[in-house]
């Protein structure tokens, strides 16, 4: 069977698979990444890691920690929580990163921790950037962190995969960041949400490493769980010039060597050539044109040559971020406002991805520019783009940043309105005081088009369980029919941090903010059917745990928030995904209530690997060893104390 490369590299992590079988997308695994970094988060991670028991860390070469969020912070209560970072990372062996050496993505890969055909997780949702160097990045959630550091292994759902063929090259003046604005604004409405995106085509060997890096970075404001690029002989050649500066330096602690990267040379991970993806995206590099992301969301995109029209006023501009901090984004930068000032009344806040990077930028000589330009400098790290420290916005004040995020409220005030743009586009419009920069005219419409491809057949074999795991599942169907249902939905605030209340009361509040009847039509036993993006919103588990303590047996929706799903197995909760049951249930009942008791039961069955409801049987992904033991556990947490004892 031939496979993606996402599905390859996770196969290459993936521990006690039965021999000659071949991962495929939808599949539950066992996994040991190469590494997991935490950052700030690691202070919560700690108590998780130490109340599951374990004595010490499992392999202490797979965690990194780096401190990047709050390094503005010099608070008492800050300090201290660094200090315990530390001391911990000192008492582990951990390779542990201080405040002021940069935004942990950008030290991972500076360092020699991120190699094309690896699996790199962090406890951070920007970890889709590793795959700007062809590694497998993608995020986990902080009692995965506990887990890895425990005993070195977590869990993974193989996702839907699409492939994004790359046609072209970028027109002068055009970046890597213009390519997913562009990408994020033509396919805005889910196509690619919780998917795994592989870049290929003629386009990639065009692309520079960092305008690979910042695309796959954005991939998860896009909806992504991984963006990956084809490793190229411009990979290869990135990674050799960091080994000479790591083996110059004698700091070589990563995974780069000399052997690795000949290994990388001689066989470079690829995917198949007939690999079967969900459906294929191709974009015509050369049609994409500087664009903008805004206000208050990154999907609504507007070609700079028609926004600049509206002479939209700026009040702070920010160059920075894990996304749009490193060399050379800072020197194309400095290249527009060499020789000018920053507008009067405009605020220009600059911070590089890392020490190395503000380093190479003073070498240059742009950090020089910049300063004359006006820019008020700010240390390595992520600051204003995660809403801390010097330089937010103000009520009602408009910013153009290079980052990538700006949610209402993110970067400051609720009231602020915030734009998304290249350095260099956030550069003019901070000289002309209004969101300028375009060079080009717009075209009749973002460029791009998607074909979805039929669904890989099901494997004929059926499922082996473990003992004491049960072959199928039989409840009565509560029809919830409504995308995006959010946790807020699920389990109101005004409960979430209450940490007192028993189960029983913790189910008495189930989905009370979407549906006030939805506990007097519920029975303890049925089955759940949800919308698409089931369980969007914040990460809080109570959204999860509350299901489950009214008894609920398990929710199937067409497709889950990945954070959810995540939150679900980690406490021993079933979810599955089914989209033919929900478009065929909408079928049935044209009316849209929001609970509905639906007539008949339904059937999972787990060694067939489908469901029947009235007759019709639907396909669903294999519920393979790894996800039966975090049912039969009862979580992560708790199988992982299983595992030390």
């Amino acid at each position: 069977m031939p496979q993606t490369l996402i599905e390859k590299i996770a196969q290459s992590h993936a521990l006690d698979l039965p021999a000659r079988s071949l991962v495929r997308s939808g599949d539950f695994l066992r996994v040991r990444p190469a590494h997991v970094m935490t950052h700030d988060n690691t202070g919560a991670v700690i108590p998780k890691f130490e109340g599951i028991g374990a004595a010490g860390v499992f392999d202490a070469r797979q965690p990194v920690f780096t401190l990047d969020h709050d390094v503005q912070n010099r608070s008492q209560a800050n300090l201290e929580k660094y200090e315990r970072i530390e001391a911990f990372a000192r008492e582990q062996g951990v390779e542990f990163f201080g405040a002021g050496r940069g935004i942990g993505h950008q030290v991972m890969c500076e360092e020699g921790f991120v190699l094309p055909g690896t699996m790199v997780v962090a406890s951070d949702s920007h970890s889709n950037l590793y795959g700007g160097l062809g590694a497998l990045g993608t995020p986990v959630v902080r009692t995965d962190a506990a887990a890895l550091w425990a005993v070195g292994e977590t869990w993974y759902q193989i996702p839907p995969i699409t492939r994004v063929h790359l046609e072209g090259s970028l027109a002068a003046g055009v970046s890597g960041k213009d390519v997913i604005i562009t990408l994020c604004g033509r396919f805005n409405e889910d196509e690619v949400l919780n998917h795994g995106l592989e870049f290929q085509g003629p386009g990639v060997a065009t692309l520079s490493i960092d305008e690979r890096l910042a695309i796959a970075n954005m991939t998860t404001e896009w909806g992504a769980l991984a963006g990956v690029f084809a490793c190229d002989e411009r990979t290869l050649d990135w990674l050799d010039a960091r080994l000479a500066v790591l083996e110059g330096e004698g700091r070589n602690r990563g995974d780069l060597d000399a052997e690795r990267l000949a290994a990388l040379r001689a066989e470079p991970p690829a995917a198949d050539g007939d690999a079967i993806y969900r459906q294929t995206i191709t974009l015509d590099l050369s049609q994409v044109r500087r664009g903008v992301s805004g206000p208050d969301h990154v999907k609504r995109m507007q070609p700079l040559a028609l926004l600049e029209r509206e002479r939209i006023p700026v009040h702070k501009a920010y160059i920075l971020s894990c996304v749009n901090g490193r060399a050379d984004d800072l020197s194309a930068a400095a290249r527009v406002l060499d020789g000018k000032r920053v507008a009067e009344g405009v605020e220009l806040y600059v911070a590089a991805a890392s020490s190395e990077v503000e380093a190479e930028v003073r070498r240059r000589g742009d950090w020089e520019r910049l300063e004359r330009a006006g820019a008020h400098f700010l240390p390595p790290g992520c600051g204003p783009c995660i809403g801390l420290g010097e330089g937010l916005l103000g009520e009602d004040e408009v910013g153009i940043s290079a980052t990538n995020r700006n949610f209402k409220g993110r970067m400051g005030a609720r009231s602020a309105r915030c734009y998304l743009a290249s350095p260099a586009v956030v550069a003019q419009s901070a000289i002309a005081g209004t969101i300028c920069g375009g060079e080009h005219d717009a075209p009749a419409e973002p460029p791009g088009t998607l074909t979805r491809h039929e669904r890989a057949p099901a494997d004929a074999g059926g499922v082996e369980l473990r003992e004491g795991f049960a072959a199928s599942l039989t409840g009565d169907v509560l029809f919830l029919d409504a995308d995006n249902l959010n946790t807020d939905g699920i389990y109101g605030k005004d409960w979430t941090y209450q940490d007192g209340l028993t189960p029983e009361e913790m189910a008495s509040h189930s989905m009370e903010n979407y549906d006030p009847q939805f506990l007097s039509i519920a029975k303890p036993g049925d089955v759940i059917v949800g919308g698409y993006n089931f369980g969007t919103g914040s990460s809080r588990e109570q959204a999860v745990t509350c299901l489950s303590f009214f008894g609920i047996q398990c929710v199937i929706a067409a497709s889950f928030s990945e954070t959810y799903k995540r939150n679900a197995f980690n406490n021993g909760f079933l979810c599955i995904d089914c989209p033919e049951l929900v478009e065929r249930l909408r079928g049935v009942y044209g009316e849209t209530v929001p609970t509905r008791r639906c007539d008949g039961a339904l059937q999972v069955d787990f060694v067939g690997s489908k469901l029947t409801y009235d007759g019709e049987s639907y396909p669903i992904s294999r519920l393979g060893p790894a996800a039966q033991d975090l049912i039969l556990a009862g979580g992560l947490e708790p199988l992982v104390r299983s595992k030390i004892a």
